[in-house]
């Protein structure tokens, strides 16, 4: 898609705006693709947009070594300029996530501060999920979208997975029928990404 045409030409989201579902956990046993996978597909239903999976595992960013600030855009790494094409690619997020101790796993916030300018104005949802529903970490993570200058749509997800959810190996036992209560929710997340990506053409 070319990103260069005049917006005035465009009316509405075009079928190759991309949205990136992005796995926000490393952990070896985590069960965040899973429901990313859920997430993405729920979304994708009828929608104009393309929802893609983004998982932070294989982006395999290390911990913030770039000698300068995000905001000068002046990378050192071929490994920071990559992620930078990658985050720049996309129209719009949806960041996926488990809550640890009231928080939101590190390896997110590593991805998110090694750029800056690449995250601004694009919209943004946020998908948590824990025994309580993983709020304290949805509000962690809007305020760091706030500070990068994204625009956080009105909808996001607390999931509740509690133990009774999973089996032995700490898996999902039937991801269907544990999500499906969220489903409204998930569709409300299109139509205000759909939204937020119409109003930059207005």
């Amino acid at each position: 898609m070319d990103h260069t045409q005049n917006p005035d030409t465009r009316t509405a989201p075009q079928p190759g705006d991309r949205i990136a579902v992005v796995v926000g956990s490393t952990r070896p046993t985590r069960i965040c693709p899973g429901i990313a996978e859920w997430i993405r597909t729920e979304l994708q239903q009828d929608s104009p947009l393309t929802y893609e999976l983004l998982d932070l595992a294989d982006i395999d960013l290390p911990l913030l070594d770039e000698p300068l600030k995000a905001a000068l855009q002046q990378y050192e790494h071929e490994h920071t300029r990559q992620w930078s094409r990658t985050v720049s690619s996309y129209s719009g997020f949806v960041f996926v996530f488990p809550q640890y101790n009231w928080g939101y796993p590190a390896v997110l916030k590593n991805a998110l501060d090694f750029l800056y300018r690449e995250w601004h104005d694009k919209p943004a949802a946020v998908a948590s999920y824990g025994t309580r529903g993983g709020n304290k970490g949805v509000a962690q993570l809007l305020g760091v979208l706030q500070g990068l200058h994204m625009r956080a749509l009105d909808s996001h997800l607390e999931l509740v997975i509690t133990d009774a959810d999973v089996d032995e190996d700490w898996q999902l036992k039937n991801i269907e029928a544990t999500l499906h209560p969220y489903r409204d929710q998930t569709r409300a997340i299109n139509e205000q990404m759909l939204e937020a990506l119409q109003d930059d053409q207005q």
